[in-house]
């Protein structure tokens, strides 16, 4: 006896395989290939994200993707600051950092942000392991000195990264790096986070650096710019079009790109997977990066 299928299931499975094929593609591209992931304070803000962009780090990973993902935390910082009476202060999208807000950093990213993206990682159903650029001398730094020669504080510069401590840990977990760094001798720094990610995706031969924000992506003239080349990117801050959070983004972008980084992507992290909406759909989202297409040989 022939069993029947209601109309209206066949179709919605069907849809679903539909949807699976067409990320296969993108699959395809990304398999056994490095993903640098940013993630933001403001994108981890909202309850409900942090368990979804686990899901999208999950995803990568169990379908031959390695991501490493790197965070920051700046709302959750400055939250916990003006509770404890230290008023937070910026200049270019760099918080200036006194021996307080340093030890008030560490706690937050460290000691908590870092811990919850594990576990939500971990419960996605596969291995993550947490640490910041302390540990094992991961990420080494200098000193910062603000773009008008002021003094940002214990703001650090990546000058090294510990690739080979990434690639063993790539083995078996996902690495979940706070973005602090060491100088190596006893003192820590605050680095921003996008451009300890755009460090670490430089590092391990990152094909891609995802910066999930809490913008569309780069606005111009109030709208939102959905590609460009690293050549404009550099102009933009070159030209002071940009300022703020987005300074240090673009910086990162520039700085991934031109040490062998094939894209950037800068996305709005409020987004629910937002993550896999851009690896693996051909519409994407926010900005992409790209590198100049070449000049046609001139034929003589």
């Amino acid at each position: 006896m022939t069993q029947t299928v209601e109309p209206g299931v066949r179709q919605r499975t069907r849809a679903k395989v539909r949807v699976l094929l067409d990320a296969l593609p993108y699959m395809r591209e990304h398999f056994g290939k490095i993903v640098v992931v940013k993630v933001g304070g403001a994108a981890m803000s909202d309850p409900r994200l942090s368990p979804r962009f686990a899901e999208d780090v999950g995803l990568l990973r169990m379908v031959g993707v390695k991501p490493i993902v790197v965070h920051g935390g700046g709302p959750q910082i400055s939250a916990l600051s003006e509770r404890l009476g230290l008023t937070p202060e910026f200049r270019d999208g760099h918080r200036v950092t006194n021996a307080e807000t340093l030890e008030v950093a560490k706690m937050v990213l460290v000691g908590k942000l870092n811990k919850d993206l594990v576990v939500h990682i971990n419960q996605a159903g596969v291995p993550a392991i947490g640490l910041c650029g302390d540990d094992g001398n991961l990420l080494m730094a200098r000193k910062r000195i603000g773009a008008a020669g002021e003094d940002l504080g214990f703001v650090g510069d990546i000058t090294s990264v510990n690739e080979s401590l990434l690639s063993k840990l790539m083995e078996s977990a996902v690495p979940v790096i706070a973005s602090f760094a060491t100088d190596g001798s006893g003192q820590s720094y605050n680095v921003n986070a996008d451009l300890a990610a755009a460090a670490v995706a430089a590092a391990v031969g990152a094909t891609k650096l995802v910066l999930l924000t809490d913008v569309p992506g780069v606005i111009q003239d109030g709208e939102l710019v959905s590609e460009l080349t690293v050549d404009d990117a550099e102009a933009l801050v070159a030209g002071g079009r940009v300022s703020g959070g987005m300074l240090p983004k673009l910086e990162a972008v520039v700085r991934s790109m031109r040490s062998g980084v094939h894209r950037a992507h800068i996305v709005d992290g409020r987004v629910e997977h937002a993550l896999i909406l851009e690896l693996f759909t051909p519409e994407g989202m926010g900005t992409m990066a790209t590198h100049p297409a070449p000049v046609p040989e001139t034929v003589q």
